[in-house]
């Protein structure tokens, strides 16, 4: 979809989903190939990182089992308290929530008469599910908010189902926001870049595309067939003669005015119109140029016209199925196997396909595919906006009422529809081929981490596989700009969204003291672990509900005895008698294929150099340094960038930034003349002077 900024108020996201836990496996051969986890690689945390559309981002839910009989006591408790409610609930539409003894929700649904709901369930001995048994057993209070429509009613389900994450319901685990290409519409040379959130930004807004990955490959194939610039504005204002991306035809070079303004805004109108699904007409227009160049015998812009049309050609070749019929539409396919299910979304705007992502909601395994995809629908557009066509590969019962709901949160009227013929039929029987491959490659993929992870317990003689593991490491050069991080694993591979770095910024710290570091670091995750509110009974209630713990079963520390002496101190000074520690120490010459494992009070352990658990443990340990390096290069440059300035009498940070901010680099502002300096906001003429000066003295 493309469209103008707009002032739209920003719906609340989700917390973050929590993941379930892979069941137990009896610990076998494995071979170094099945070892590995779902590789996720974050570059560093809190950052945007190159994120694939690929399942392997969400991971497998436990799977909720059906129990049998429900105890006589409280299920007759669970009737009285709805039939309680049922006396007080309005026959209007609304939303209502059952809770629990600890005051949880447990459900949260909607109706159009709500008191007819809900007397379906204080029904005793009607037939039920076991679930719903289970449901109304736990349940002691209940609470009912009243709306005008059902339609409303439907809105609100979605929002608190997402905010409130209840058992029972059916849960979509998303924290992540689509990525979209922004041309910016507030400079007059417009940049084209990736974005993602509020878009309050001036300018066109094209997506949303599956994935960061897409979104960059799209705008370097637009560079090359439109050059239109990518830096920012900071960096364009500061240009004096052309850079690299000029040099390699991927940028028209308007910041030295390599190219006039009419000529730039042509470029920016054709990317314009090629995003909007006008790209037939460009492909002519540039077509045309070329042919006029050669018969004028202008090879050279031939060439040049040649090698746009090349790469707007790899655009629409890289987005795989493009419809012919179809301009605007989201695809969604389910697909049930073992218990879980895979609802896989593709996004077609502009007749083009920007990309695909699997999800694999939470739900038990009695939901019916049309169940979870129903639910999964209301929730997946609760903070995005839907198009002006879905198209479902099952019939849901409520599908009309989605729609209504649909077209007045998007304003214009959106079709649901499960389409029986032609090429839309297609497009939903190709997205349903890969739900059910992507299913199986998860589930694949969970059995083998699974493997692992009991082969782990059985080599540490542990009393179960680990649901949690949490891995640390250091870095630093000379003790300065030291950073220590931790990394989380579990059964279904890296939990991205749990990994954390920490600025080592104790005082009293020996510069290059790993083991002072390393203390450091333990003890800011554990007291913030256990300071939480509720922390150790949250812990229990969301590993009982087969969510994703925040409290580890194992901790590795990358190094030896001492490392293990330092991790060990803050265990027992924290009362953490449940956490096991286990440090690798690399092997001589530090050799991989050679570590040695130590425990508190056991004996170092050495395995086979082919062991699948070593070479696991190796992949969780290198995939620590790997973090924490990226996280000490990054805060390393940040302190060698600003380094230049620190001497300079009265400019504080707030300068620094402003002045990094409109200069880009630090070398710009050593070139800066003292009046280009003065134009920066803040840095006043006395400053600019003080400032120049510095720099011509330092070189002189």
């Amino acid at each position: 979809m493309d469209h103008d900024s707009t002032d739209n108020p920003k719906t609340p996201r989700a917390p973050k989903a929590r993941r379930g836990s892979a069941a137990e496996a009896d610990p076998q051969e494995l071979s170094p190939q099945e070892m590995a986890p779902p590789d996720i690689d974050p570059a560093s945390a809190g950052g945007e990182e190159e994120d694939e559309a690929r399942e392997d981002q969400t991971s497998l839910p436990e799977v909720l089992e059906e129990s049998g009989a429900v105890a006589e006591g409280p299920l007759a408790t669970g009737h009285a308290a709805i039939d309680r409610a049922v006396r007080l609930a309005p026959t209007s539409p609304g939303v209502y929530r059952m809770l629990n003894a600890s005051n949880d929700v447990l459900y949260v649904g909607k109706a159009k008469n709500v008191r007819k709901r809900l007397s379906s369930y204080a029904r005793v001995g009607a037939p039920q599910p076991a679930r719903i048994l289970r449901m109304i057993a736990a349940t002691v209070a209940l609470e009912i908010v009243s709306t005008s429509t059902e339609t409303e009613a439907l809105l609100l389900e979605a929002n608190l189902i997402k905010q409130l994450r209840p058992r029972f319901n059916v849960q979509l685990r998303d924290d992540k926001s689509f990525p979209y290409i922004l041309i910016t519409g507030d400079h007059w040379a417009p940049q084209i870049l990736k974005h993602r959130g509020a878009q309050t930004r001036p300018g066109r807004y094209f997506g949303p595309f599956a994935s960061a990955g897409a979104v960059n490959r799209t705008i370097t194939a637009l560079q090359r067939a439109f050059l239109v610039r990518s830096c920012t504005d900071s960096f364009f204002e500061s240009r004096t003669r052309p850079c690299l991306l000029y040099q390699i035809r991927r940028c028209a070079g308007p910041c030295t005015r390599e190219i006039d303004f009419q000529g730039y805004s042509t470029l920016v109108r054709e990317a314009t119109d090629f995003l909007s699904g006008r790209s037939h007409l460009v492909k002519q227009e540039l077509a045309r140029e070329m042919e006029k160049a050669s018969s004028e015998l202008e090879f050279e812009t031939a060439a040049l016209y040649r090698d746009r049309l090349a790469a707007l050609s790899a655009i629409q070749s890289q987005q795989g199925i493009n419809p012919r019929t179809v301009e605007e539409a989201d695809v969604f396919a389910i697909h049930q196997e073992g218990g879980f299910s895979c609802v896989e979304v593709f996004f077609f705007r502009t007749g083009q396909n920007w990309g695909n992502r699997a999800y694999f909601p939470r739900a038990e395994k009695t939901f019916t595919p049309e169940e979870v995809l129903s639910s999964f629908l209301a929730q997946f557009y609760d903070d995005k906006p839907p198009p002006k066509l879905v198209l479902l590969s099952h019939e849901i019962e409520e599908g009309e009422l989605l729609a209504n709901a649909l077209s007045i949160k998007a304003g214009h009227k959106v079709e649901v529809s499960v389409p029986k013929r032609g090429e839309k039929k297609e497009l939903v029987a190709h997205a349903l081929t890969n739900a059910r491959e992507a299913l199986g490659r998860k589930l694949a993929d969970t059995a083998t981490q699974g493997r692992l992870l009991g082969a782990l317990a059985a080599t540490l003689a542990l009393p179960h596989p680990p649901r949690r593991i949490e891995v640390y490491d250091n870095s630093h050069i000379q003790g300065s700009n030291a950073v220590g991080a931790m990394i989380v694993a579990g059964p279904d591979g890296f939990v991205k969204n749990q990994y954390r770095k920490f600025n080592i910024k104790s005082e009293g710290l020996t510069p290059g003291d790993d083991y002072a570091m390393m203390r450091e670091v333990l003890q800011r995750r554990f007291k913030r672990l256990l300071a939480a509110p509720d922390g150790e009974a949250r812990a229990r209630e969301n590993e009982k509900h087969d969510e994703f713990p925040q409290r580890p079963d194992l901790v590795i520390i990358d190094g030896g005895r001492g490392q293990l002496n330092a991790a060990r101190e803050i265990a027992e000074k924290l009362d953490l008698k449940d956490v096991l520690l286990l440090a690798v120490a690399k092997g001589p010459d530090r050799d991989a294929g050679r570590e040695t494992l130590f425990m508190p009070d056991r004996e170092a352990i050495k395995l086979e150099p082919r062991d699948p658990v070593l070479y696991f443990i190796q992949r969780l340990r290198d995939e620590a340094h790997r973090f924490v390096i990226g996280s000490h290069r990054k805060l390393r440059k940040k302190d060698l960038r600003e380094a230049g300035l620190q001497e300079i009498p009265g400019i504080g940070p707030s300068r620094k930034r402003a002045l990094l901010l409109h200069f880009g680099t630090l070398k710009e502002i050593e070139r800066a003349s003292v009046a280009d300096l003065g134009k920066v906001p803040g840095v006043s003429a006395e400053s600019a002077r003080k400032i120049f000066e510095y720099f011509h003295t330092q070189t002189g």
